[in-house]
């Protein structure tokens, strides 16, 4: 079974003890539309220590769940029901009760990316969740324990998609403190901007400096930055 779960070793700070902390990666979107209610319940359901999870901000400011900044074709159908042809609008162009317009509680399934998660059980009229609505889910679960990893989707190579980083950045602090949690919180990005204000805003959250340089992803560029 496809759980698409990351396994990662912990150093835990009692002890010196070594633990292993088993992420749900955007919820459990091995069984579950990715980022959402059902694949966190699920998540939840299946003893997972850590939420994975992406954030993105709308226009009016709310801190929503999403991998993508713009709407996913593998994903999405729009308010007319039918799936989207090309990448949509930029979460950050539309206001919370826009988005809530779009379903994305299936796959896809003329595109290749659904071939990935066959055991993905759909859950139609599905909505991009609030960060808020996330920690909600967890309260009333009655989960104590479980922790959140959460990435900021922002690229400096796309301005015009997002928020500033320092807006970003402050609005998941605020969301993050306003329910309680930051004390189980961790934030991460490949944007290491918004990390830095986590650091100078928020030192009590703790940040992780993410990179990656392989042929599906480069965000380190080296070969673009030799004389």
């Amino acid at each position: 079974m496809r759980l698409a779960i990351i396994y990662t070793a912990l150093i835990m700070s009692a002890g010196g003890v070594y633990a292993l902390d088993i992420q749900g990666h955007r919820g459990a979107r091995g069984l579950a539309p990715e980022n959402t209610l059902p694949a966190f319940a699920q998540a939840l359901a299946i003893g997972v220590t850590t939420l994975e999870l992406d954030c993105a901000v709308t226009k009016d400011g709310v801190v929503v769940v999403s991998h993508d900044p713009a709407f996913n074709p593998d994903i999405t159908r729009g308010p007319d029901g039918k799936w989207l042809e090309k990448t949509g609008p930029a979460i950050w162009s539309l206001t919370y009760q826009d988005i809530q317009r779009y379903d994305v509680g299936r796959l896809n399934p003329a595109n290749d990316y659904a071939k990935r998660w066959p055991e993905q059980r759909p859950v139609d009229g599905t909505r991009i969740p609030r960060l808020a609505d996330v920690f909600g889910l967890v309260k009333k679960s009655g989960n104590e324990t479980v922790r959140f990893n959460i990435e900021t989707k922002i690229s400096p190579l796309a301005p015009d998609e997002t928020a500033t980083p320092e807006d970003f950045a402050r609005k998941l602090i605020s969301a993050v403190r306003s329910t309680g949690m930051a004390e189980r919180t961790a934030i991460q990005s490949f944007d290491w901007r918004t990390l830095q204000v986590v650091q100078k805003e928020a030192p009590g959250i703790p940040t992780d400096y993410i990179t990656v340089e392989k042929g599906f992803m480069d965000s380190i560029q080296a070969d673009n930055q030799s004389s």
